[in-house]
């Protein structure tokens, strides 16, 4: 399976590994949701890693040569879009899974890390799937299904909310790639590290993280994630309610554990 997932110590790091760019196939997205639900599930782990093998690309998309269904009749189609997976067996014939790992709830973080290009569906996980992201100096940034008649990439990755509707719209519109130095910027990635040093910094970042208490971070990511579509009043209220679930977890006695160290508001 070209998606390697390996956990270190309380880092989990998955590994597009697809030849020299790592496009994606059908088994891979559905490898790759199946991962993340490990991931997600195993408390012992705190913060993943998202990468590419090499230095030539983190992930240039959907493999296009790779065997999918074809000679649909209309009706055929529609019922693979109403009931994806259907009568699928053990190998996926479409690219229908990426559907499935885009729509997990996720509250733990994943850290990007960019070597080369990362274009299209790669985009769209590094956009959904990421959290803080390493460039390498020689990472490309870029959607260029535009120029193959293939749009919709824009509101599929919500690109608009990460960077400015001007930079979105060059991107999503022209199909050119986004130097490493143009993508830190416009702030779609923190940081910009030589090839060599990438994993070295992506662990480091894992590691101040992991440091952390655990339920500080579950709680900071959903308070964020979730008020980011709220009004102000909402958001307030929901915050206030996490909060307070937070501190549930007092001790009877009153001493508080790590991972409540806050003050009385």
């Amino acid at each position: 399976m070209p998606l390697h997932y390996e956990k270190d110590g309380q880092v989990a790091v998955f590994t597009i590994e697809n030849g020299s760019v790592n496009p994606t196939t059908p088994a891979m997205h559905k490898e790759l949701f199946r991962c993340l639900k490990d991931f997600l599930a195993d408390t012992s782990i705190r913060v993943g890693i998202l990468t590419g093998k090499g230095e030539r690309g983190f992930c240039a998309g959907d493999d296009l040569k790779a065997p999918v269904k074809s000679g649909l009749t209309p009706k055929q189609e529609l019922t693979d879009h109403l009931w994806p997976h259907h009568d699928e067996g053990d190998e996926p014939s479409d690219f229908s899974w990426s559907r499935d790992v885009l729509a997990l709830e996720r509250f733990k973080p994943i850290i990007g890390a960019v070597n080369g290009w990362c274009l299209g569906q790669g985009m769209i996980y590094l956009l959904s799937l990421t959290d803080i992201r390493i460039a390498s100096t020689n990472a490309k940034f870029g959607f260029p299904e535009i120029a193959y008649g293939m749009g919709g990439a824009g509101g599929t990755s919500r690109l608009g909310l990460q960077v400015p509707h001007a930079v979105a719209m060059w991107l999503l519109l022209t199909g050119d790639a986004m130097e490493a130095g143009e993508a830190l910027s416009c702030h779609l990635v923190n940081k910009v590290v030589e090839p060599e040093a990438l994993m070295d910094e992506a662990y480091r970042v894992a590691e101040r993280i992991a440091r952390h208490p655990p339920h500080a971070v579950r709680v900071e990511m959903e308070a964020y994630l979730r008020c980011r579509s709220l009004s102000q009043a909402d958001a307030l209220a929901f915050t206030k309610h996490l909060y307070r679930v937070q501190r549930m977890g007092l001790r009877e006695d009153g001493s508080r554990p790590d991972a409540f160290l806050y003050r009385q508001r």
